[in-house]
């Protein structure tokens, strides 16, 4: 018996496997920007990002994000720089009843002849950006957002997402706080 198991192909099971530092996929989006604090204003900013950790459909992204507004009263730039962990395909949990799975029924709706294809995600936001409330320290970043990725060829996907930031900012040496929604696509390399 002893020696069954331990020749037991590795096909019988397929658990996952934590990967550190996998990279892929790495992104570059384009962001299109409303903020509520300091400048009320609608701007277009980059967003660049690799995986840093990877286990099943759980992974944690490093992101790194830039804005920068010119207007004739005034410059500002914004960096910020987040970690975000994801849960990939989540919807997957509602693989009931089994006749007609919610999962499916929901994937159906939402993304049609895509359904198969499509890696919903939920995940939150966690970082700093700079300059932070009083100029003297970065400012607190946390958000949460939901999306899909839909790949379109091997190592090459679309990604739609919808985003919200709340973080402390330095405006015109006011320190405050600023609420963002960023709706983003991009691609995943």
């Amino acid at each position: 018996m002893l020696l069954v198991l331990a020749w037991a192909p590795d096909g019988f099971a397929q658990e996952a496997t934590l990967d550190f530092l996998p990279i892929r996929p790495f992104s570059f989006d384009v962001a299109l920007r409303q903020q509520s604090f300091g400048p009320d204003d609608r701007e277009i900013g980059i967003q660049a990002g690799f995986t840093a950790l990877r286990y099943g459909d759980l992974e944690v992204r490093a992101i790194y994000q830039f804005f920068s507004i010119h207007s004739e009263e005034f410059k500002t730039d914004q960096h910020s720089v987040y970690l975000n962990p994801r849960w990939n395909n989540f919807i997957d949990v509602l693989d009931f009843p089994k006749q007609k799975p919610l999962n499916r029924i929901i994937r159906h709706v939402l993304f049609g002849p895509l359904e198969d294809r499509a890696v919903p995600y939920i995940g939150l936001l966690a970082g700093a950006t700079m300059p932070g409330p009083g100029h003297n320290a970065p400012g607190h970043l946390i958000g949460g957002q939901i999306g899909a990725r839909f790949p379109v060829a091997r190592g090459l996907a679309v990604d739609i997402g919808l985003q919200y930031t709340q973080y402390g900012i330095d405006f015109r040496g006011e320190g405050g706080q600023a609420q963002q929604w960023l709706f983003t696509t991009g691609v995943r390399f």
